[in-house]
Formats: C-alpha cells, structure tokens, sequence
C-alpha cells in the first residue's frame, strides 16, 4: 500500500466512524442473531465453506501459562508490555488496514475470530498468521454464551475450534466468550473440555463497538491502559483503524509496546 493510499484509508475510516457508519462487533446489547451476518445452526452454508487455506506453520497450540488463573484478565504489571486483542468478524478491507497498520509500527494483535466470519472470509486467518499475529476462537455465531445452556455453548466453542483447526492446524491460542467480559464457570469448564486451558478476559474495554469516533477510543484506551493490560478493540470498525496509529504512538510514548498475548502472560 502507497503512503497516498494509506493517507485514503485512514481519511475514509475516519470519516466513517464520525458518522457511526459501521455496526459489526461486540456490544452485549447487539445479538448477532440480530445480525445480517449471524445464522443458526442448520442454515444454510456460508459462502466460502469449502475453501480453507492450507494448514500453515505459523499457528501456535491453545496457550498454557502455568500460574496464572482459568481466565486471565491482564498479564504482569512490572513489565513493559500489553496486549491489544481484536474481536475479529467485519469487512475484510478494514481487518487489513489494521492489520498493516500494527505492522509498520512493529506491533503484534491478537486476534479472536468468530467462526461464521472465518466460514465467509477464510484468507483472513492466513493474514492474520502471516503478519506475525496471534489467533484464537470468539465462538462461531457470536451468541450470549453466558446465558446458552451447556450443550448450545459447547457447540459454539467447539464449532469455531474446528474451523480454526481446518484452517491453520490449531484451534488456536486463546478462547474469548462472546458477548461477556467474563465467563461463568460453566462456560470455563466448557472451554476446557474444548482444549482451552484459559479463557480470555480483558481489563480495558474501548468501547469501539459503539463507533464513538476514532478520538474517542483512542482517549478511552489510553486513560485505561497499564502495563500488562488485556485490550479489547473491534476489527470492522472503521474508528478503530483510524484510532490505532495514535494509540500505538501513546504506548510508545509511556514505554510500553503493544505484543500478543501469549508473549504477555508466558
């Protein structure tokens, strides 16, 4: 990508989050049933099922940090690093632009995917690895899990495991409840049941999924931030894209820089 056509997309994603143009994410008050993209069990096939990219070798095992609670919320704070960590589902292009925008400043995401986004955008897993960045599960619809009873929620972490699994060799590192900051135990017995010994909370929420404007998270996630911070940030949000230039430029700016989580906790 130019410098000129980098300029266009950050000037397009601004100007998009201004208006709160994009809706796609996290908000526990937006079901994804509700969504144009969200789809039951049983329904029809997504478009791009059956074309999964080849297993690649950069796909890293369910992660175990030996010492450290069943749901991890930070890492340490005497350290000098935090963990920016994406819900992963929206339009591709702005998954990209993100994505290489945590590259030219030498950061490494972590990325929770949901499994229905994957089924629709398979190449995204392969992005996501080849850039260095991590991968994990964020349930395959984006349901309540919190509030499904043990069979449904079982499914929605072992749905997504298997197409992490089809697509990169692993179910991936880490698995995030959908819809929740925090799991109950029932959803964290479950986890583990799937091959997850942790699951992934986090300490700062953006509020990106609201589109407040990409000033708006970028102030949010700063006044939060500390070292060992746990962050939760939205892919398809065009506030987020613009936000994370300057956001990285703050963590540098207090001497912290911006690691996966694996490399945060391990």
């Amino acid at each position: 990508m130019t410098s000129l056509d980098r300029r266009s997309v950050l000037r397009a994603a601004a100007s998009a989050a201004a208006v709160g143009a994009l809706t796609t994410g996290c908000d526990p008050k937006r079901s994804a049933d509700d969504s144009a993209s969200a789809r039951a069990p049983g329904g029809p096939a997504p478009q791009g099922t059956g074309r999964p990219a080849a297993p690649h070798p950069a796909a890293r095992p369910p992660t175990r940090a030996p010492g450290l609670p069943a749901e991890i919320e930070h890492g340490s704070r005497a350290g000098h690093a935090v963990a920016l960590t994406f819900h992963g589902r929206g339009d591709p292009k702005l998954g990209r632009a993100l994505l290489g925008e945590a590259e030219r400043a030498g950061a490494r995401v972590t990325v929770l995917a949901v499994g229905d986004w994957l089924d629709e955008q398979p190449e995204m897993a392969r992005r996501i690895l080849d850039g260095g960045h991590e991968l994990g599960n964020h349930t395959m619809h984006h349901r309540n899990i919190c509030a499904l009873p043990a069979d449904a929620a079982y499914a929605e972490i072992s749905q997504c495991a298997d197409r992490l699994r089809r697509l990169t060799g692993s179910i991936g590192s880490w698995f995030r409840p959908s819809q929740t900051q925090r799991a109950t135990p029932q959803v964290i017995r479950l986890a583990r049941k799937a091959g997850y010994p942790h699951v992934l909370s986090y300490d700062v929420d953006s509020l990106d999924a609201n589109d407040p404007g990409a000033r708006a998270v970028q102030r949010t996630v700063l006044d939060g931030v500390r070292p060992g911070s746990v962050v939760s940030l939205h892919l398809g949000h065009a506030g987020t894209v613009a936000a994370l230039p300057p956001i990285l430029d703050g963590l540098r700016r207090r001497g912290l820089r911006a690691v996966t989580t694996t490399e945060l906790v391990t």
